[in-house]
């Protein structure tokens, strides 16, 4: 299997947001986006970037060529794209097709003011074979009220071949990328350096023209007869469909008619307009001020305690949320909440203390709603009742103020469950799509089917849980095995494939505890992933106001058989990882894992991640491990980027589900680790502290 997308319903939760976004005001002023796709005119950069948190999809068609790129506002200066392409009959001196996997990345050195451009540096195909391999400086500046803008810039590398006017730091060394997946940064910036630019005129709303002058000879194409270089210049036509969506036409280089279709997102608008659940009942104060009115002589009688319990565990059971368990004093209450419904943890926060000041007798004045996940306590939000019948019609920053966000009281002996919660069984029967990317033979292979789910909570912390799946169309099994030097732990996906229909994609019994303060743990035995069974056990660290967690995990797993039922082969090993996971408060979460992977070679995966408020996340990762390039293989290395969609954001509807996307360049036996569901740390710190803060704005919703 050269490359991969998990199965996920990103393409399908994208699809769900396009009616709602394409009700969306457009905007006066767009950022168009060339056929690499990084904001651009024809083929050329600008100095332009995105609106942050901007995510991009590009297609491309021009001849029998073909290019497809996902591109990302990283932050408002950073922008990173990753890029596929097709160049039909390049490789061999023009004998095959040619599949390349590219990375590019711009940085904005200075912003654009009244009388000096927007500036920029970037690097294309940095990293890799280097066919695309340049490095440019470019300027622009927006002219009568910015639908005029003027480019101009200096490049190197494959922008360096038009009118040269010199060298830098010498002649450019050839650059040799033995498996691929290496750095180039021996070449960066050095030899030959030409001018390029051009303009852009956005006619209307709607229409944008572009011309360039390029610096790029296409001397690679064109020596192998792809491509017939006859003019620097090349125009475009950028015709905006929907608020998304835009249409391209461009005539390159004198010679080719090409088209591109680029889909624009922004994780931090929504696709669809929050708000449409129901809304919660209102605050209802207490009538009376009279303190003989909210004497505590009811708790005396312990029927009190038990009837509450039920009314509350009823009226949360309509709201989507359960009631594991509840503490009750004259003058405090704590619930143990499951949420089952809101993406938003402050959510489901805000609609418990709703509840509770319906129910409540009047002398109950603390409210301690305790969020529970997987039977364990993560974090107490502390509230007092007369705050929120004053601060009701107020925003939820007022609330946030008087409110506390504390560490769960695990010795609370006064805690009752709530019968009849556990044990609890749920099914589900959805459909899946799962991609297989970049194999040479054929780049993009696919398979739908339908997958069957199941979980046994016997108690709140002990779950069964498992799922089978039954293909129904596709051709991932008949993916090209990539030859490997090493113990074939992944790069076997297309047998597994093929011969695992239908599949036990896992089962397993998976124990979770609190050992202490600020620890969690888990112990999962039985058919961990489709590839690997056995058990496996972490613990975490993981204060809730501390941006700081450590973990650590050990694992002793054995290869499933290719049928994917119940049999395994002879190979087994031992692996096992220590983490370091740190927020670092501006949206950003670095994490790197150390220890040993499943073909037994040792070493670290570096991962950062921007995590938006409303649970979007964008990133990327990297592993390196004692495995040298020749070893691992084509790639050189472990790397890939992943991005989580919330259903929420596409649907505008209450859901806790999230599409889930991890695209590899290139799945190989280096750098794997075994795939375990229920992993802690992911959830453990989005019932903390930060994300509780961070998506407070929903409490009152």
């Amino acid at each position: 299997m050269r490359g991969r997308a998990t199965k996920s319903l990103a393409i399908g939760a994208i699809m769900a947001a396009l009616p709602n976004l394409a009700a969306a005001e457009i905007s006066t002023v767009s950022t168009s986006y060339n056929i690499i796709g990084m904001p651009g005119l024809v083929d050329l950069p600008t100095a332009e970037v995105a609106p942050d948190s901007e995510f991009v999809l590009t297609y491309v068609q021009y001849g029998p060529q073909a290019r497809g790129a996902l591109t990302f506002q990283v932050t408002p200066r950073l922008t990173a794209s990753f890029r596929y392409t097709k160049l039909a009959m390049f490789g061999g001196g023009g004998a095959y097709d040619y599949y390349d996997r590219s990375f590019d990345v711009r940085f904005r050195l200075l912003n654009e003011s009244k009388y000096l451009p927007a500036v920029s540096i970037g690097l294309n195909d940095f990293i890799g074979t280097g066919v695309y391999s340049s490095e440019y400086i470019v300027a622009t500046k927006s002219l009568l009220d910015n639908r005029l803008r003027v480019t101009g810039g200096l490049g190197w590398g494959r922008l360096g071949g038009r009118n040269s006017l010199g060298q830098t730091f010498g002649s450019r060394p050839v650059w040799d990328y033995g498996e691929g997946g290496t750095l180039s940064a021996g070449q960066w910036f050095r030899g030959d350096f030409a001018p390029f630019g051009g303009i852009s005129y956005q006619v209307n709303d709607k229409l944008t023209l572009k011309a360039e002058y390029s610096s790029d000879i296409y001397a690679r194409e064109a020596d192998v007869g792809i491509l017939e270089y006859k003019s620097p210049l090349s125009f475009g036509i950028d015709y905006k469909l929907s608020p998304i969506t835009n249409l391209s036409l461009f005539y390159l280089n004198g010679e080719t008619l090409g088209a591109q279709m680029t889909m624009q997102f922004n994780a931090r608008r929504p696709a669809a307009r929050s708000g449409l659940e129901k809304a919660p009942l209102p605050v209802a104060p207490r009538g009376s001020y009279d303190a003989k009115t909210w004497s505590a002589d009811w708790i005396s009688d312990p029927t009190n305690k038990t009837d509450l319990q039920k009314l509350l565990s009823a009226e949360l059971a309509k709201d989507g949320q359960g009631l594991e368990a509840m503490s009750l004093s004259g003058h405090a209450v704590e619930l143990r909440v499951i949420n089952n419904r809101y993406f938003s943890p402050a959510q489901a926060v805000g609609r418990a203390s709703r509840l509770l000041t319906r129910v409540m007798p009047a002398s109950v004045e603390t409210f301690r709603i305790t969020l529970t996940e997987r039977g364990l306590p993560l974090s107490s939000v502390v509230v007092k009742r007369s705050d929120l019948e004053r601060l009701e019609n107020a925003s939820s920053s007022e609330i946030f103020k008087h409110a506390e966000i504390v560490e769960a009281d695990l010795g609370n002996k006064d805690l009752v469950r709530t019968p009849d919660v556990f044990p609890r069984f749920k099914w589900s029967l959805t459909p899946y799509a799962e991609l297989s990317l970049f194999d040479p033979d054929n780049p993009v292979r696919t398979e739908v089917g339908i997958r069957a789910a199941a979980s046994y909570e016997i108690t709140p912390s002990l779950i069964l849980s498992g799922a089978v799946t039954k293909s129904i169309w596709g051709n991932i099994g008949t993916g090209e095995v990539a030859p490997t030097n090493i113990q074939p732990v992944r790069t076997h996906g297309p047998i597994y494939a093929q011969q695992g229909d239908p599949a036990i994609e896992h089962l397993t019994a998976a124990w979770y505890a609190r050992p202490g303060k600020n620890l969690y743990s888990r112990v999962t035995v039985g058919y961990l992933e489709s590839m690997f069974g056995g058990a496996s056990a972490e613990l975490l660290w993981k204060p809730v106001d501390s941006r700081l967690a450590l973990g650590a995990e050990v694992a002793w797993v054995k290869q499933r058989d290719y049928d994917q039922l119940f049999g395994f082969q002879d190979y087994s090993t031992t692996t096992g990882h220590v983490s370091a996971y740190y927020d670092w408060n501006n949206g950003f979460i670095s994490t790197v894992h150390a220890g040993k992977y499943l073909a037994g070679d040792w070493g670290a995966t570096l991962a950062v991640d921007r995590k938006f408020n409303n649970g979007w996340t964008v990133g990327a990762y990297a592993t390196i491990t004692d495995i040298s390039a020749e070893e691992y293989g084509e790639g050189s290395f472990d790397k890939g980027i992943r991005f989580t969609i919330p259903l929420e954001w596409a649907l505008g509807q209450p859901s806790k589900g999230k599409s889930v996307t991890d695209i590899q360049s290139l799945a190989r036996d280096g750098g794997a680790r075994v795939e375990v569901e229920g992993r802690l740390f992911e959830w453990v710190n989005d019932g903390h502290g930060d994300a509780l803060a961070s998506r407070w704005g929903k409490f009152w919703r």
